[in-house]
């Protein structure tokens, strides 16, 4: 004798609808796994590790750096020596104070970098400002562009040739001990000569 156990029919299409959800779970881990393998080793890094990585990438490539270089000029830079009040202190062509140090050209390097410059005017910075305050009464203050067109003038040779006591304002002379005019001496001293090569 033969027992047949027969399904009711209304759960057939429960089981075949936990089927399809079963495949379909299946289906999505296997595309997990997947995804795991195709990320590399840099996705089962934790947090910390993953963030270090990113800085990493990130010092390597150029930065996004937004610089804006002023034109420099020495023929304003000439006028800006004279009506800022360096030229109490430092000389030029002859014409100047001797408190610090002359700044002609032909005694300087060929190549110059302006930011080593500026470097060296900050390290004396302190002096600076307080023989300011000593002879104006205050700190003289610079723009950027200032500041790049007197390091041309400084670096002229040609265009400092042309600087002489005539330019500096009188408010400016008067505050100066003295002021050297240019001497047949001076040239000869340094052996130098208008239209001569600098040093080597």
């Amino acid at each position: 004798m033969t027992i047949r156990c027969s399904r009711p029919a209304g759960l057939r299409p429960v089981f075949k609808a936990l089927a399809v959800l079963s495949g379909a779970a299946l289906l999505g881990a296997a595309l997990t796994v997947q995804a795991v393998a195709d990320d590399g080793p840099d996705h089962a890094k934790p947090p910390a590790a993953k963030q270090s990585a990113a800085k990493k990438d990130k010092a390597h490539k150029p930065a996004n750096v937004r610089l804006a270089m002023p034109m420099m000029n020495a023929e304003r830079g000439m006028s800006l020596f004279a009506s800022k009040g360096c030229v109490a202190c430092h000389a030029v062509n002859g014409v100047g104070g001797h408190d610090a140090t002359n700044l002609d050209a032909h005694s300087m390097d060929d190549v110059m970098n302006p930011f080593d410059f500026v470097a060296k005017m900050w390290r004396m910075a302190p002096a600076m400002i307080y023989a300011q305050q000593e002879v104006y009464g205050d700190q003289i203050l610079f723009t950027g562009e200032e500041i790049a067109d007197i390091i041309a003038f400084v670096h002229d040779d040609e265009q400092q040739h042309k600087f002489n006591a005539t330019m500096i304002p009188p408010k400016i002379l008067k505050s100066m001990g003295h002021v050297h005019a240019p001497k047949p001496a001076h040239q000869k001293e340094l052996g130098h000569k208008p239209g001569m090569p600098r040093p080597r």
